[in-house]
């Protein structure tokens, strides 16, 4: 199984401005589109998964099972840059998770942070600090308002046109 390194959510209808809470929200409504771009074999099993220990409270603001993988895969949504502190927080609730939640019988569980953006320098750096499966993916996200949307041409049909324009500009040559 392979992870993207960035993932397209501009089918979640968000503002280009929005908090966590409403990514994830977006996210658990369109569950079915959400897994889609995640891949195949993922099971959704929760938001704001909670963990307790110590009489205190964990969060996990996604939690998945893969069933080839036979691993939890814990995804933390962070609507700005990756920051090295984010990846100890994930690494934390991994370590959590592979002692209060899975099987026995099940891999070790698996992180994934969704960040607006990253330094692959930086995430580098991070991750080398870690000790459990981790990845750092960004999302691409835009949503033109619906004025605009309905005026213009679609990606399909926008490719159409390159091509078209590509085909005139070799005849004149």
């Amino acid at each position: 199984m392979e992870f993207q390194d960035e993932y397209n959510l501009s089918f979640l209808n968000l503002e280009d401005r929005h908090t966590e809470r409403q990514l994830e929200n977006a996210i658990v409504s369109n569950i079915a589109k959400t897994l889609g771009q995640f891949g195949s074999d993922f099971a959704f099993m929760g938001q704001q998964f909670r963990i307790e220990l110590d009489n205190k409270e964990y969060f996990v603001d996604l939690l998945f099972y893969h069933r080839r993988l036979k691993s939890l895969i814990a995804i933390e949504l962070k609507v700005n840059e990756f920051k090295p502190e984010y990846s100890q927080q994930l690494n934390w609730y991994l370590h959590l998770l592979d002692k209060t939640v899975k099987y026995s019988e099940d891999n070790p569980s698996i992180g994934i942070l969704l960040c607006k953006s990253k330094s692959k320098l930086t995430v580098e750096y991070a991750l080398e600090l870690v000790n459990k499966p981790m990845g750092v993916a960004s999302y691409t996200y835009s949503q033109l308002p619906e004025e605009f949307a309905r005026n213009l041409p679609g990606e399909q049909e926008f490719k159409i046109l390159l091509s078209d324009i590509n085909l005139e500009n070799k005849e004149s040559d």
